[in-house]
Parts: C-alpha cells; structure tokens; sequence
C-alpha cells in the first residue's frame, strides 16, 4: 500500500524539523570530543535548519480554503501554517542567541529539545481533535521543563524547571479533564463536530461553563494569564535567558492559537458568554502585568510581567472577535482574529529582541539587575539602539510594530463596542490604552537607564558575537518593516484570519 504525497504535505514542516532533529543529534555524535568553540556551531546548524525548513515548508502552502486532514486530526490552513512558520522563525533566533551563552550552546541536547518543543507547537495550533491537542501540549511541555533547569548547577534554574513542572502539571491535569468533560457530553473528540454532538444531548449551560472553566486552566497557565500567571516571573527569571525569550513569545503564539479554535468551535456564545470571561481576565491580566512591573528590579521579572500585560492586550482581540452580531461574521473575523494574529507577529520579533539584548548583555556583565544598565549607551551603542527599538516597540510607540499591534486589537474592541452596541467591549478599549501608558512608564524607566545613567565600567565595552549581532539585526530589521510596511503583514494577518476554520 503506497502512501498518498498529498497526506504528507499538511505535515512537511513537523517532518522537516524531525529531519534537522536527527542532523543535529548525528552532529552532535561526531563532536562529541570537540572543543566547545566547534560544538558551538550546532547553534549555527539549528538557525540554518530552520530556515531551510521555512523555506521548503513553503512549497506545500495552502492554496485553498483550511482542509481538515489525518482524519481530521490535523487543519491545513492559512493561519495554522503562518503560525507554524513564526514559531519555526523564533525557534531558530532562539538557537542563535543560545549559541554563544555560556554552557547552553556547546550542548547538542539543548537544540534537540528545542526542535521537539517546536515540533509540538506546529501540532499544537494545527490540531483540530482533542486527543491529538493534548498530544501536542504534552510534547511542547516536557521539553521546556526541562529547557527551563537546564543549568542543573544553578539553583535558580533548577528551581524555576521545578515550578514549571509543578504547575504546568497540575493544570494540564486540570485542562484534560476539562477534555474528557466535553468527550463526554458530545461523544467525539473531534473540535468541529463537539458542538453538534453537545446541541443533540442539550447539555445544561452550567454544566458546559464548568467544561469552559476547567479548559481556561490549561490554556490560561500557556498564555501566562491572570490568575494563572504566577509561575511566569520565577520560571522566566531562573531559566537561560534564550529559553526564556522562547517561552515568552513562541509559546504564548500557540497558546493563543489554540485558545481562538477552542473558544470559537467549540463553546456557543450565548450559553457560556465566554467573551465576558475574557474581558474580566484580559482587564485583570494586563493591569496587574503593568502595575507589577513598575516595581520590579529584575530586568527578567521585568519582562515577565510585561508578558503577562501583552497577554492581556492580546486577550482583548479574542474577547472582541464575537461581539459582533451574527449576521456580521465577515467583520468579525477581520477586526477580530486578524487583529490577534497581527499582535502575535509584532509581539513575537519585538520580544524575542528584548530578551536577545538581556541575553547578550548578561552573558557579559554577569547581573540582571537594572542597576546594571547603567551607561549601557557608552558600553555598547549599538546593542542600546536595539533596546531603544524593541522597549519602544513593546510600549507601543509609533512607527515600530507594537504600535499598531496595539491599534488593532483597540480598534477591534471598539468597533465590536460600536456595531455591537455594547459598551463593555469600548471600556475595555479604554483600560487597553490606559495600561499601555502605565507600561511606556516602566519601559522609559529602564531606557533612562541605558542612555541618561552613568557607571563606573563605561569604558568596558561589550562584545557582541556574529550569531548575536545577525540575529539581532535581523529583528530590528522585523520590528520596523512590520510598524512601517503595514499592508503586506495585515493581509496575511487577515488572510490567515479567514482560514480559522
């Protein structure tokens, strides 16, 4: 029995990065006895590989409409695609910042990890069966707990590994039995077909706000939202920080995704009034994310809570995506989805830099204190030129690409306030754009820091790598041409928006 080429093509980038999985592994054999500075270049193979595998995963885009495949276990779209690409895009940077951090690069079984978890989210926002979702949660999150202590020496890193596990344990437990719930009252596992399945049984609306509640755990802890984002500061503040930076960005990208499809296919809106939920986490997520921040004096905790303020943004767009009428699902698809898709893309460059920075200054000076950016400006130019760009972008200032990140999903709550004719969704907007002046506070804070500060080491320059400074470069390069070139990347926002389903 021959295999059909076309059932591989939904699944050319997971076969791809288990390909480049085995390269790296057989390298990782040959340099065994090699001195770090050769083992190091693994980070290269990595960066490239992944590269390559955006580039063949190219070939086999979708042309049509989303198609369900596998049995319908996996979703062959637009938007699971792009999101597939971003992730394999930040998991790539990843390994190059990685490369040169001191007993994280010269280590094979760091980027074979990383490949896993990659390969794990590439399921994750593609699947469209229950089993085959908790499968590929599962598959991200082994991984990164253990990415997350990789230093087993350091006790911070060991700790932060610990909670992670900890935590991500309990609310996955929490998550699937939210699953087996929804298994149960509709007797399929398959996303699209649950709601029929529950609408036949007349499943009671508390009963199926428990499913809804018990689901938001798992993906709550994955997005790093309130009340389930304690574990971000301690885990992001022990782990390496290209782990970190990887946990922040690639990760929550899939989060969302699988948020989005679960939230929409599978819970109806007027039983479980679910966009309402949402306003009150996204409210309660941003504001302390921001509020928290402002007190921080850990450059990585810093970025912790501004993560868990970005979620809350980002939670907006999804709260808007249904508070539109039913007879207007074109517009809300566009000021919904696309928005979030859009914040996902520029979140996920910008951050990505933030953490490259810390990565490269840290692996110098030795501190993640702030007090240690003091005259960052005279030490390294150029690195505090890329921090300008990234903490700018992240506060949403214009013309970089948080700015309009930060427009979009603003303007998907209004106009769902407006078309709507419901007030709820306009506040919301309003708390969104109040936050983010408390957040350009903090961010100002650390770059008057970089630039207005002066400190003793100022004539200590800090050396920046090849593999740094193009990753770097690359980034900035990102974060402007998405806050600029608008037009392309809100087309392919949009176009992946259209192909949720």
């Amino acid at each position: 029995m021959s295999l059909d080429i076309t059932m591989l093509l939904p699944v050319l980038p997971e076969i791809l990065l288990l390909i480049l999985g085995v390269v790296v592994l057989v390298l990782d054999l040959v340099l065994l006895k090699a001195p770090p500075e050769q083992r190091r270049n693994l980070g290269w193979v990595t960066a490239v590989g992944m590269g390559l595998v955006i580039l063949l995963s190219w070939t086999a885009r979708p042309v049509d409409g989303p198609s369900l495949a596998w049995g319908g276990m996996i979703s062959h779209g637009w938007l699971s695609f792009s999101i597939t690409l971003l992730i394999v895009f930040g998991a790539g940077v990843t390994a190059l910042f990685a490369m040169d951090y001191e007993g994280l690069g010269e280590r094979g079984e760091f980027y074979l990890l990383l490949i896993a978890a990659t390969i794990g989210m590439a399921f994750m926002v593609s699947a469209t069966d229950l089993v085959m979702l908790y499968l590929a949660i599962e598959t991200v999150s082994i991984p990164l707990y253990i990415l997350a202590g990789f230093f087993t020496r350091d006790a911070k890193s060991t700790e932060s590994g610990f909670k992670y596990l900890l935590f991500g344990a309990m609310t996955s437990a929490i998550m699937l039995y939210g699953f087996s719930l929804l298994y149960g009252f509709s007797g399929t596992t398959n996303v699209v077909s649950i709601i029929e399945g529950m609408n036949k049984g007349q499943v009671s609306p508390i009963v199926l706000v428990a499913s809804l509640l018990l689901v938001l755990v798992g993906f709550g802890f994955k997005i790093s939202a309130v009340p389930l984002h304690f574990w971000a500061p301690d885990v992001y503040e022990g782990a390496p920080t290209p782990v970190a930076g990887f946990l922040s960005t690639a990760s929550k990208a899939a989060g969302f995704i699988v948020l989005l499809r679960i939230m929409i296919l599978v819970f109806p809106i007027q039983e479980t009034q679910w966009p309402t939920i949402l306003s009150a986490i996204a409210v309660a997520t941003m504001t302390l994310g921001n509020l928290v921040a402002l007190t921080q004096r850990n450059i990585k905790r810093l970025l912790a809570y501004s993560s868990i303020a970005h979620a809350g943004y980002m939670l907006i767009g999804v709260a808007a995506l249904t508070a539109l009428p039913a007879i207007q699902e074109n517009a809300r698809v566009i000021w919904g989805l696309s928005s979030v898709v859009y914040y996902l893309i520029a979140y996920l460059v910008t951050n990505l830099a933030a953490f490259g920075v810390v990565a490269a200054f840290s692996r110098v000076v030795g501190s993640d204190d702030v007090t240690a950016y003091y005259g960052m400006s005279r030490r390294a130019p150029g690195l505090a030129l890329i921090m300008l760009v990234a903490f700018l972008s992240l506060a949403g200032m214009p013309p970089l690409a948080g700015f309009f990140a930060k427009f979009l999903v603003f303007l998907a709550a209004v106009n769902a306030g407006i078309v709507g004719a419901n007030n709820s969704m306009i506040a919301l907007a309003v708390i969104g754009v109040l936050n983010s002046i408390v957040g350009l506070y903090y961010y100002l804070t650390i770059l008057k820091y970089v630039y207005l500060y002066r400190s003793e080491d100022e004539d200590k320059p800090i050396p920046l790598t090849r593999s740094y400074k193009f990753a770097l470069v690359v980034l900035v390069v990102a974060i402007v041409a998405i806050g600029t070139l608008i037009s392309p990347w809100y087309n392919w926002a949009n176009t992946a928006a259209m192909a949720l389903f």
